[in-house]
């Protein structure tokens, strides 16, 4: 039987973790895929080892101003359709000065004002569609889609500007396209650029939300597989024995360790606050008798250093651990993963007892080894917010928790050290039920088969063009 040729569209590093650092290119021979990376990030595919086509050329400035548009006024429209502010919290003001900056942001509130409905919306991703067809970039994806001949192409994310070219060129071709919807706050944030043909969402949860935002997607080409995300923390492979792991990061024989995950700095301008608020707190646990210390990482795609001043007042107790990534460039997509920063993500949190951080997702990898992770529920103090903690813990994808004793709630710094005892003294039994409840809820379990859930899918859509 002849594999079938499918691209695999790569416009972020997210994409290369998720899709070629994990199992994903085994189950895809094992499913007969013969992959080729269509790439469009800084790094070199072909030096993994696998094969790779360079995508050249990018977006045009008239796609990415109706793109804007797009998000806010999906955005408006979620907001008076679901009787809902929340969705005005997910705007940012546009950054940037001169003379075109402006005259862009009179286009685009022009474009919002006119098009915050449903019919306007569509409208938007038209235009945004007829104004890339129009580009070189386009012409030169469907140059290389009419050499190279694929069965499916399958792009990485929904969100990426730069992919709009390449699935159109695709759709023109008549080869099915499908796109995996990356993150699990990603469709209420009106992130959604591109239409394709099918799409793979983590959960049925996840489904559901995209039936209820875009209704004229056909519910029967949406696949739950769950996502790649977290399918490392259960390959045993990827973790690094304690004994190496305390040697190679010079931590304290002895001691226990809590891992403080960082948040991006858009995200938590106020994190190096919520940093030494942890460090004191756990100064002075130590002061009462414990051995406690504290493994900080970074995230990922977080270069700043604001972290550094609080970092070398608590050497003592702070052991950072920065992210195996690089930057290889000025642009997002040119952040890229190494492959040895999955087994760093599992050991820390193989090696600590416990996460604190603002709201993110570490809650899904902890519950994984059935530890606990502690949102911060209050802001900090001497920082100016964009938004109030609150706003955040408002943000939909929230609203997917089964019960909020699915974390521990630090609600001022004052209780951070109450927290941490709680786990200590092991009394976290129902935050792990109900923490792996709400796992079940945004992923699809068993959550080391979603490689082979994907691969089988894309393959599925392959045979369904015959």
């Amino acid at each position: 039987m002849n594999k079938r040729k499918v691209f695999i569209l790569i416009p972020d590093g997210v994409g290369i973790r998720n899709f070629i650092y994990s199992s994903f290119p085994d189950d895809a021979t094992r499913h007969n895929l013969d992959l080729t990376y269509w790439n469009l990030t800084g790094a070199d595919i072909s030096e993994m080892g696998y094969s790779e086509i360079k995508l050249e050329g990018k977006p045009g400035p008239i796609a990415d101003l109706y793109k804007r548009a797009k998000i806010d006024a999906e955005l408006n429209f979620f907001t008076e359709n679901f009787r809902d502010q929340v969705y005005q919290s997910y705007k940012f003001p546009s950054k940037g000065s001169g003379i075109k900056k402006r005259i862009k942001n009179v286009v685009v509130s022009s474009l919002i004002r006119r098009n915050s409905n449903k019919n306007g919306v569509i409208r938007l991703q038209s235009n945004m569609e007829k104004a890339e067809r129009k580009t070189p970039y386009f012409k030169h994806c469907l140059e290389v889609l009419k050499k190279e001949k694929p069965e499916v192409l399958f792009c990485s994310t929904q969100r990426a500007l730069t992919t709009v070219a390449p699935i159109l060129a695709a759709r023109d071709l008549g080869i099915p396209t499908v796109c995996f919807i990356f993150s699990w706050d990603n469709l209420p944030k009106g992130t959604k650029v591109l239409d394709t043909d099918y799409y793979l969402v983590w959960s049925h949860h996840m489904k559901a939300e995209l039936v209820t935002y875009y209704p004229w997607v056909d519910e029967a080409r949406i696949l739950v597989t769950g996502t790649p995300q977290f399918q490392f923390h259960f390959d045993s492979e990827f973790i690094i024995p304690e004994s190496e792991f305390y040697s190679r990061y010079d931590l304290k024989k002895g001691r226990k360790y809590l891992c403080f995950s960082g948040d991006d700095i858009t995200t938590s301008p106020g994190d190096q606050v919520y940093l030494k608020d942890v460090a004191l707190a756990v100064k002075d646990l130590n002061r009462n008798g414990h051995n406690m210390g504290i493994i900080f990482r970074r995230a990922p795609v977080d270069f700043s250093n604001r972290y550094e001043k609080i970092l070398d007042e608590f050497k003592d107790i702070i052991v950072p651990i920065v992210p195996a990534w690089k930057t290889l460039g000025d642009h997002w997509n040119e952040m890229i993963p190494e492959k040895y920063d999955n087994s760093l993500q599992t050991s820390i949190i193989n090696n600590t007892f416990m996460v604190i951080n603002l709201g993110s997702s570490m809650v899904f990898d902890y519950v994984s080894y059935k530890k606990p992770c502690a949102f911060i529920n209050y802001d900090p103090e001497g920082e100016v917010m964009l938004k109030d903690v609150s706003v955040i813990y408002n943000y939909v994808h929230f609203r997917s928790m089964p019960d909020r004793n699915a974390v521990l709630w630090i609600n001022s710094k004052e209780e951070i050290k109450k927290t941490i005892l709680q786990v200590v003294d092991g009394k976290i039994t129902q935050t792990i039920e109900l923490a792996e409840k709400w796992f079940g809820i945004i992923n699809d379990l068993p959550g080391q088969k979603a490689t082979s859930r994907i691969t089988k899918a894309i393959g599925e859509i392959a045979e369904k063009n015959e």
